[in-house]
């Protein structure tokens, strides 16, 4: 039995995409219907929530949109879809206005009353706004006023399982969900889809994502055809708390703005070690940082749990409690005295840069499909500069909603969709129901060891193709394994279940990806070979699935607005 539900725009995830999409929609065409679903509760589930940082604007003096984006550029390694990525710094103006005086947002000044914008790694300039290090929370609580406040409507607690083509298969018809408080399916067609699920690498032993981010969003698009770009491009935040096995604490981030404000990298033996490999030591990339850690650790110059050290006290406890309010409390938590003494940080999966190819209107491959926040790729290329990602959901969760909202005004009738495809998605997602109970907690441990170990900071074709066979051994027995019987209605070692496969799925997309790229770029680093390759003929690769296989091709990049050693400013 399914439930079945009309509308007009359709939203997935209620993170600073989703959210956005949904205030522009109802702002761009009053008069459709706009309904937002959520695998959570709207406005409290998300990354975007947790975003300590900032978002990085150009409007101070001396800064420009076009030193953003040449910043953007260069630490993307120039891999980023340039006409996304100009268009990520050139609206980031507007939002960030939006935000303030028609959002409500309040974020911090300076005495003159202009907005306090702090240094964050891999820039020529301070252009990260925030609110306190809790930028995140400040940005979606009033977001979620907005949107609460319209005529939105709601299906929360509803996981998206599978996007449905139409009978022709040349549009998309609607999407499959799991009605989480029922057990039930619905699906629910709309003239106008958003994907906005956001990422969320959790297939790693140190993560930053809540653990119910699982790349269902990626997972959906794969079997339904869509080409994804970058797949091997896995941000890895340089400090993850590291509190031992005895906390969940283990991976959150403690946020760039502590190296910008001028805090120290310690080895195990309190030495200052990154300009060992950069000469910009703390402040260099989120990419540079974090191998430069993962080496002390593979040499084991480490912590007692392991890691290394980050030391902000030579800054004056008392301005590191002012300044960083919120992490101080979160270490202290864990038994670290952030302001005054050292905490232990590890590298930690955080955002993912890979994702759908789109246009820099949102468009895919499929028509009536837009794509926006993390689950898109482009705007970052190979590395995403710290308070780039809610800046990339912001805006483009904007020019989705406008575009949405525009176009479905045009469209007459809801597409008709492919009955074969909705009842095979809906076996597939009940293909544990039916098979003995295993362990589903055992597999997800081994893939994370699995993924940090053989697809992680470092690379080797050896490790590649060894954690590849072993991510197939997961998948296999996960395929063997079912859950107990009762109720459907929140049953969470079902949805358990659904989470593991989607990381399964993308985590061989990784894997193939990363064996197919013979070069080091950003956050992809293959020790067999390190060299970045000429950035004249950069490519990135693009993978399919196929007649249920992976298929990986290569694509150049196109240097629409500027050529590696060219630049948009003058010296």
């Amino acid at each position: 039995m399914i439930d079945r539900h009309d509308t007009d725009i359709l939203i997935i995830g209620s993170g600073g995409a989703g959210l956005f999409a949904a205030l522009h929609a109802k702002q761009t065409a009053p008069e459709l219907e706009v309904t937002l679903a959520v695998k959570g509760l709207v406005g409290k589930c998300g990354c975007t929530r947790m975003v300590q940082g900032g978002y990085n604007v150009a409007i101070a003096k001396g800064d420009s949109v076009e030193r953003h984006f040449m910043d953007t550029i260069i630490g993307g390694k120039w891999l980023p879809n340039q006409d996304m990525a100009w268009k990520l710094c050139e609206t980031a103006v507007t939002r960030i206005q939006e935000l303030e005086n028609e959002v409500g947002c309040f974020f911090d000044r300076n005495p003159d009353g202009s907005l306090h914008q702090k240094a964050f790694a891999g820039q020529t300039f301070d252009r990260t706004v925030h609110k306190g290090d809790l930028t995140g929370i400040e940005i979606v609580s009033r977001l979620m006023e907005q949107v609460l406040a319209r005529d939105v409507k709601r299906l929360e607690e509803h996981r998206a399982i599978a996007l449905i083509p139409d009978r022709d298969g040349e549009g998309l018809a609607g999407v499959l969900f799991i009605d989480m408080r029922s057990g039930g399916f619905r699906f629910v067609r709309a003239k106008a889809v958003l994907m906005a699920t956001g990422g969320g690498p959790t297939m790693y032993k140190y993560h930053t994502p809540s653990g119910d981010k699982t790349m269902d969003g990626l997972s959906m698009a794969l079997r339904a055809g869509l080409p994804l770009r970058d797949m091997e491009m896995v941000q890895f935040h340089p400090t993850g708390l590291l509190g031992g096995e005895g906390t969940r604490m283990t991976g959150t981030v403690l946020e760039e703005g502590l190296r910008g404000a001028g805090g120290y990298l310690l080895d195990g033996d309190g030495r200052r070690f990154m300009f060992d490999y950069d000469e910009r030591g703390e402040r260099a990339t989120r990419d540079v940082v974090s191998r430069g850690i993962y080496a002390q650790m593979r040499d084991g110059r480490t912590t007692p749990h392991g890691g290394v050290y980050i030391s902000m006290g030579h800054l004056g406890p008392d301005s590191v409690h002012e300044r960083f309010n919120g992490m101080v409390r979160r270490c202290a938590d864990c038994g670290f005295d952030l302001a005054a003494g050292r905490v232990e940080v590890v590298p930690t999966a955080h955002y993912f840069m890979g994702g759908v190819v789109v246009d820099p209107d949102t468009h895919t491959d499929l028509a009536g499909l837009h794509v926006a926040g993390e689950d898109a790729g482009g705007a970052h290329g190979s590395n995403r500069l710290g308070g780039n990602g809610v800046a990339n959901s912001t805006v483009y969760g904007g020019i989705a909603g406008d575009v949405m909202g525009r176009e479905a005004r045009t469209i007459s009738a809801l597409r008709n969709p492919d009955e074969t495809v909705l009842e095979a998605e809906i076996d597939r997602a009940r293909h544990p129901l039916a098979l003995k109970p295993g362990d589903i907690h055992g597999l997800r441990d081994r893939l994370q060891e699995i993924m940090w170990d053989d697809v992680g900071v470092l690379r080797t074709a050896d490790g590649i193709q060894g954690g590849l066979s072993k991510v197939q051994e997961i998948e296999d027995e996960l395929l063997r394994t079912g859950i107990p019987d009762g109720p459907l209605a929140f049953n969470l070692t079902w949805h358990d279940w659904l989470n593991l496969r989607s990381l399964v799925e993308i985590s061989r997309a990784i894997g193939m990806a990363a064996l197919a790229r013979e070069n080091s770029r950003g956050a992809h680093f293959r020790e067999d070979f390190p060299d970045s390759g000429t950035l004249e003929s950069s490519t990135f690769t693009v993978i399919r699935q196929q007649n249920d296989a992976l298929n990986v091709t290569q694509e150049p990049v196109a240097f629409t607005i500027v050529k590696p050693g060219e630049s948009l400013i003058e010296d």
